[in-house]
């Protein structure tokens, strides 16, 4: 017979809310993803444009579409992977264990990290002018057109995202640290009763 501290307790609405805001992220991960592979192709044919009026050439011109492509997919897939593991940690998250509990924390910390590097790049590239030698002058004018050829909403949008990213993994973080979490991750699983062996003596 088990003991009443050995009875799974019902899972807190604390838990249930931190695997909801995960899926959620996910979900916005994977729109951010989609989102930059279709916005590629707009961007390239406005970067090249702008850059035929510079004193760049058609090899760097091009070097710098294909680093541009490679980066977004790059991106998109980084993205999608970690859409995925955010689904995988709040599946362990609503079936209680404690591993996974872990990995979550672990995830909100590296998340806040990238989210709060991605706003300061952001700020950065608007805010502070990139400088380079006379001698890289066509790639100082190339670099600078590639911001104004995403649409004009793009920068907004990805601030937003970022700030967003940083405060949803807080609040899981935050939730995950709650009493009612912390109860029920620490519960103790129940224990089979021993199987029951008959016995007959001999006659």
């Amino acid at each position: 017979m088990p003991y009443p501290d050995q009875v799974p307790a019902r899972r807190p609405a604390t838990v249930g809310l931190a695997a909801s805001v995960l899926v959620l992220m996910a979900a916005g991960a994977v729109a951010s993803a989609v989102a930059g592979l279709l916005v590629l192709g707009g961007t390239v044919d406005r970067f090249r444009s702008a850059a035929a009026g510079t004193s760049a050439g058609t090899a760097e011109i091009d070097d710098l579409v294909l680093l541009l492509r490679g980066a977004t997919v790059v991106s998109a897939a980084v993205t999608v992977l970690v859409g995925v593991v955010l689904v995988g940690l709040a599946a362990g998250l609503l079936v209680g264990r404690a591993g996974a509990r872990v990995a979550t924390w672990a995830v909100c910390g590296l998340g806040v990290l990238f989210g709060c590097c991605g706003v300061a790049l952001l700020v950065g590239q608007r805010a502070v002018p990139l400088r380079l030698a006379d001698g890289e002058r066509s790639t100082a004018e190339l670099l600078g057109l590639v911001g104004d050829a995403y649409p004009g909403f793009w920068i907004s949008i990805n601030a937003a995202l970022s700030v967003g990213q940083v405060l949803g993994y807080l609040v899981v973080a935050a939730l995950l640290a709650s009493p009612s979490a912390s109860a029920w991750f620490r519960r103790r699983r129940p224990v089979p009763a021993p199987a029951t062996v008959s016995y007959y003596p001999p006659r």
